[in-house]
């Protein structure tokens, strides 16, 4: 699908308020603007992938759908089933369905991932959950996802390989159950038996009541998905062009450059 049909069928989504629509979406840090007018729709059921050079504003774009404080929003609109969240804080954002898997998850010593996951839980659903009945849905959780019931009595991310701080946020992903889910370069730092078993856990989470926006720099990541509905590459803060998995070989033989001599 080329980028005008994508764009054509992003703005039928938009009028019919359905699924993470992305609507001339234009962000700065520090006066420099690296979002310029980004547009994009991912509906339920759908999985897309987002692949760019380093610095194009592909990691921009997932930390200001989040709401992070640090990007300053110039224009656009983030809008969840028809309704624009960037008024919102990210816990509210959280509560609305979104969730955003960190490339660089931190590290919070003497706290447990138990812990941390009952509160996240908690707070997700606006209610506190016991004990008893959060440890019954972690086990499962861990059991479905194959993971070491002695995992979730570490201390978060303390000491974790990469592939160990990924697998949490898939946890913590299949835990808090929610509609659209960002993955901000999943697969960066990890070995192929850690993506594998990553990506295993994506699977087990795809559903017509899930969305996802995959972020890569690389192709790695989509021999091990099930469903690939969309690649699209972003260039300079917009994308440039739109396909399917046949158009992230194409990035992985040629690489970027004919996109960024087109945009420059």
């Amino acid at each position: 699908m080329i980028l005008e049909e994508y764009n054509k069928y992003n703005k039928v989504t938009t009028m019919n308020n359905e699924g993470l629509v992305i609507q001339n979406l234009q962000t700065s840090i520090d006066g420099k603007k690296i979002l310029k007018g980004l547009h994009l729709t991912v509906k339920k059921g759908e999985v897309h992938i987002l692949m760019g050079p380093n610095g194009s504003g592909k990691s921009t774009l997932s930390y200001t759908i989040m709401g992070s404080p640090k990007y300053a929003v110039d224009g656009g609109a983030v809008l969840i089933d028809g309704k624009n969240i960037l008024e919102m804080a990210p816990d509210q954002r959280a509560k609305k369905g979104l969730f955003l898997g960190f490339q660089y998850p931190e590290e919070i010593p003497g706290v447990t991932v138990a812990n941390f996951l009952r509160i996240a839980v908690g707070a997700v659903r606006g209610e506190k959950i016991g004990i008893p009945e959060f440890q019954k849905l972690l086990k499962e959780k861990m059991k479905e996802l194959n993971m070491d019931p002695t995992f979730a009595r570490r201390y978060l991310n303390e000491g974790f390989s990469g592939g160990e701080k990924k697998r949490c946020e898939i946890l913590q992903m299949a835990l808090l159950q929610p509609k659209y889910c960002i993955l901000d370069e999943i697969d960066s730092g990890t070995d192929v038996d850690a993506l594998k078993i990553i990506t295993a856990g994506i699977n087990q989470l795809l559903s017509p009541e899930r969305g996802f926006l995959i972020i890569t720099h690389y192709n790695r990541i989509l021999q091990y998905l099930d469903k690939i509905d969309y690649v699209h590459v972003v260039v300079d803060g917009r994308i440039v062009k739109s396909g399917g998995k046949e158009l992230a070989l194409e990035i992985d033989k040629e690489g970027y450059d004919k996109y960024e001599k087109k945009q420059g």
